[in-house]
């Protein structure tokens, strides 16, 4: 009986091929739950697999990672949300002895609903020192980010209540000139900007912080077609949580240039001044003070008492 000899299926050269080597120092696993999630974002995983590359301790603060990426502020804080939301990202806020705030940042290499019941805490993460903690201390198997004078033992139970913060006021460019005109049409500018995207629906006092900015533009020889583009397009797909920030962003940093300076046209000639007669005492037009035409001509003809 003849060997079957298996050829290799035709539709194989038509998806990716892998080229592996094998990794022995430097490099991270990544669990296929996450690489091949189905409702995260790419942004999200490839931003989760970075995380988890990092050491203990080090910085994923929203502007740290913009500084370090090209992606922008909105979309690193909106992949994040999706992190914390599938479970692979942990952030609290905790109140020290010494009553400063810090954030605990937790990455997961997998969320709690994908552990098997029978698997050991921390298997992914590094060994950590023994050390003796309080029974309401829960283990963090994975790795977090926290303040070097954080204390290791202090339960999250006893932290109190984090104020509310107020949002830093809003700054945008002011006109030179802030004609009445010019911020009438910026009103009507803002508060339509929702009918080319919902998500920039603007509140009353929204319209009023942003209105300056857009006057500065107008002021700039930019018209409000050009104005509406350039603060609705290119949006984030994520969402957007604030549209009063991003429109102020955006009215700051891509405010353009005053106009060039145009000379006026020729000036019309100046008009001639008046003077008062020396003789009549009554106004004319002169270049030079003197006389008007009728003392003048009066004075041409003497009289028989000057004869």
């Amino acid at each position: 009986m003849d060997t079957q000899q298996i050829s290799a299926s035709s539709r194989s050269s038509s998806g990716v091929v892998h080229d592996n080597s094998r990794h022995t120092s430097r490099f991270t696993v990544v669990g296929n739950h996450l690489t091949q999630h189905r409702e995260l974002s790419l942004t999200a995983i490839g931003l989760a697999a970075h995380i988890q590359s990092l050491p203990a301790g080090a910085r994923i603060g929203i502007k740290d990672l913009a500084g370090r990426f090209p992606e922008s502020e909105a979309r690193i804080a909106a992949a994040l949300r999706e992190l914390e939301a599938h479970g692979y990202l942990r952030r609290t806020r905790t109140r020290l002895a010494n009553g400063r705030i810090v954030t605990r940042t937790v990455s997961c290499n997998q969320p709690a609903d994908r552990r098997p019941a029978d698997a050991l805490p921390g298997r992914e993460c590094p060994p950590r020192p023994q050390r003796t903690v309080r029974p309401s201390t829960p283990v963090r198997p994975c790795r977090e980010s926290e303040a070097d004078d954080a204390h290791p033992a202090r339960s999250r139970t006893h932290a109190k209540p984090v104020p509310r913060r107020e949002p830093a006021p809003l700054l945008v460019p002011q006109p030179a000139f802030p004609a009445a005109s010019l911020l009438r049409t910026a009103t009507e500018l803002l508060a339509g900007l929702h009918r080319q995207d919902p998500r920039l629906l603007l509140s009353l006092k929204d319209v009023d912080v942003l209105a300056p900015g857009v006057a500065a533009w107008l002021e700039r020889e930019v018209g409000p077609a050009a104005v509406q583009h350039a603060l609705t397009s290119d949006l984030p797909p994520e969402g957007v949580s604030r549209p009063v920030g991003l429109l102020a962003h955006r009215l700051t940093a891509r405010l353009p240039p005053p106009p060039p300076f145009r000379a006026p046209a020729t000036l019309p000639p100046r008009p001639i001044p008046l003077q008062n007669c020396d003789g009549c005492d009554r106004a004319f037009r002169a270049a030079e003070p003197g006389m008007c035409s009728v003392c003048r001509s009066d004075n041409s003809h003497p009289t028989a008492q000057e004869l």
